[in-house]
């Protein structure tokens, strides 16, 4: 059993390395240093507010369903996130690339991956055309936070699970 956590430790260092390091150039930096903040409570909070307030229906409906799959899937990032306190990545690999103001609490899950799936899921189980748009831009935000470091793949897995768990269970279960 502790080979198969060691492989696996070693393919998820990496996987991690790779996206950290690959496309290394200042352009993709710039992008995704702001591309990544679509995730944080901030944006994620005052967008489905501002839908939830001021679309028409259905758009308004869903916007709440999606600001109601954000509360509820942090409570489990912070649970998660105290009983498994897992170090950031740019504090545990000396060869990794760090943003320019890196995080310094616990990485795993990812929080701002939990927080775009959350918010888009219920957007592309309402109209799953959407899904051309919103599943890349949040796929993107996930890459963004290994690609600076703050997260291993295994961190953006679970913070996805998360967010389409909790999107997808709020659609199902409010009407």
């Amino acid at each position: 059993m502790n080979r198969v956590i060691v492989w696996l430790q070693d393919h998820e260092r990496k996987m991690f390395l790779r996206a950290n390091h690959k496309i290394s150039t200042s352009l993709t930096y710039a992008i995704l240093s702001r591309l990544t903040h679509l995730g944080g409570a901030t944006i994620t909070i005052v967008t489905t507010l501002c839908i939830g307030l001021f679309a028409v229906a259905p758009w308004s409906g869903t916007a709440l369903k999606a600001l109601l799959a954000l509360a509820l899937s942090h409570i489990p990032v912070a649970i998660i996130k105290k009983k498994y306190p897992r170090l950031r990545p740019y504090l545990v690999l000396p060869e990794a690339n760090a943003c320019k103001k890196p995080l310094k609490d616990h990485s795993f899950p990812s929080g701002h991956t939990t927080a775009i799936f959350s918010v888009v899921t219920p957007f592309l189980i309402a109209a799953p055309i959407l899904s051309l748009i919103l599943l890349p831009l949040a796929m993107l935000v996930g890459f963004s936070r290994m690609y600076l470091g703050l997260h291993y793949p295994s961190d953006v897995a679970a913070g996805c699970v998360i967010g389409v768990g909790a999107g997808a269970a709020v659609s199902h279960f409010i009407v």
